[in-house]
């Protein structure tokens, strides 16, 4: 078990941060160009092909200063009807979120990236904004997975503040007698001193709720409420796109998700796998880093997952979006993936693409992107064809067992000149992409206020109504 390190000032080192394939590459030229566009080119460009998209609205959203949820990357797919209706879709949108060390630099003189953006951007002026409630307390940056980049963060804050970060695991299941809250403010011990801590940035994502109170006074970047309201929460982001969609209909927007059936109990999955056509995607709504996820194309993969025990009480039930031949029959119709360009054996694989963004005081803004292909490429025909979750899943992360991952990153594609033309993306995907993770990152930070009151206390009962499975409840800290 990884013990409490010490970060000091000037100790960033490039080749500690970031995967050797995105160290040494050359960001492609469209990529650079659409992270270089500002706010107004962005919405002129987005309204010329929206003509119903109301421009005040969207320069409002754009422009949105997010209260809770600061920091998030959303997972997208590229997908098509055939009718030729493309959709960046999202699949969710995820809290604290990594890809900083598969993006290339933008700038190749300012070698620590985004990470700085994200820190002088976001985490500064959270820090700043109002009188800490801890006094002389020290700055942490707290971890359960993803060294590379957290460490690339703690020496980054130890920069920009000009003082030492502390860099803190903290894995779910563990004794963690190195932390402790007391009056809701975080100490971590060293040597036998215990040190009040006035600010954490967190990457923590596995079940972070067992181990972080919904309030603080020590400050949180993202506080555990975004987890709960959908950053990690299925379930509850679900409702949280659903509502904001209605909000959003009148001004020609909305956020493009697959047909999603919430609240559902194991016993009833086969009939909603059977009203979506046979082909479907379970998942249990807690879960991330590509686990709980599972593509059903056929009765053997539906038998298979009913056999497993499960240990939440609650599942969402989505459209399936496959190949042509073998997709969900959704309310839009019958959407595929567009995945990859061929190569040269004429195979397309399905491809998912990341965006982070940060709120900052001008609104949301983009930070790095990256794709992750599946392992094996699409088919046309099911018969012949092996698991489903090789042909449909992108997630990299594998988990070797409690607390221990590592990465496929023979399947990581980044924003370079060789990858990024294999993903025929043009510069509007990237913008309809942009627009997509801001508008389901406000959802979320809208359901944020609705779940905590005016005196900033967590409404239980509201969110048990709207996330009603037990062992959840029984996990919150």
């Amino acid at each position: 078990m990884k013990q409490i390190e010490i970060t000091f000032p000037n100790t960033f080192n490039s080749e500690n941060h970031w995967y050797p394939k995105a160290l040494n590459a050359t960001i492609h030229p469209m990529v650079n160009f659409f992270l270089n566009l500002d706010k107004e080119r962005i919405i002129s460009r987005y309204c010329h092909l929206h003509p119903k998209v109301n421009r005040e609205k969207l320069e409002e959203i754009l422009s949105y200063q997010c209260k809770h949820f600061l920091w998030s990357g959303a997972d997208l797919i590229n997908s098509t009807s055939a009718d030729g209706n493309k959709e960046m879709v999202i699949i969710e949108n995820n809290s604290c979120p990594s890809g900083q060390k598969s993006m290339p630099l933008l700038d190749d003189n300012k070698e620590d990236g985004a990470y700085r953006l994200l820190v002088e951007r976001t985490f500064k002026p959270f820090v700043q904004k109002s009188k800490s409630q801890v006094k002389d307390g020290v700055l942490a940056v707290f971890y359960d997975k993803n060294y590379m980049e957290t460490s690339g963060y703690a020496a980054v804050i130890a920069d920009v503040f000009k003082e030492k970060v502390f860099l803190v695991p903290y894995f779910s299941n563990q004794e963690n007698d190195h932390i402790k809250i007391e009056d809701d403010v975080f100490h971590i011990q060293q040597e036998e001193e215990w040190l009040p801590v006035r600010a954490i940035f967190r990457y923590v994502t596995q079940k972070p709720w067992n181990r972080f109170p919904i309030r603080s006074k020590t400050k949180i970047l993202n506080p555990i409420i975004t987890c709960l309201a959908g950053g990690r929460n299925k379930m509850v982001a679900a409702k949280a796109y659903d509502i904001y969609n209605a909000e959003l209909e009148e001004f020609g927007m909305r956020i493009n998700i697959p047909d999603t059936i919430w609240d559902v109990s194991k016993n009833e999955i086969p009939l909603w796998v059977q009203r979506l056509g046979g082909q479907a995607v379970i998942k249990i709504p807690y879960s991330n880093a590509g686990q709980g996820v599972y593509t059903i194309v056929n009765q053997q993969e539906l038998d298979d997952f009913m056999e497993l025990e499960i240990e939440y009480e609650r599942f969402i039930v989505q459209s399936l979006i496959g190949n042509y031949n073998w997709s969900s029959i959704s309310k839009k119709g019958k959407f595929y993936h567009v995945g990859t360009m061929p190569n040269q054996k004429g195979e397309t694989f399905v491809a998912d693409f990341r965006m982070m963004v940060s709120s900052t005081k001008e609104g949301i803004k983009p930070l790095c992107m990256y794709s992750r292909r599946a392992l094996l490429p699409l088919t046309d025909d099911l018969e012949n064809s092996k698991d489903s979750w090789d042909m449909l899943g992108t997630n990299l992360s594998i988990k070797l067992g409690d607390n221990q991952w590592t990465s496929d990153t023979n399947r990581l594609m980044i924003m370079d000149r060789r990858d990024y033309n294999k993903l025929g993306l043009g510069i509007d995907d990237l913008i309809e992409t942009f627009i997509q993770t801001v508008l389901s990152t406000i959802a979320i930070d809208k359901m944020c206020n609705n779940l905590i009151g005016s005196k900033n206390k967590f409404k239980k009962k509201l969110f048990s109504s709207l996330n009603n499975d037990a062992t959840l409840l029984n996990e919150l800290y």
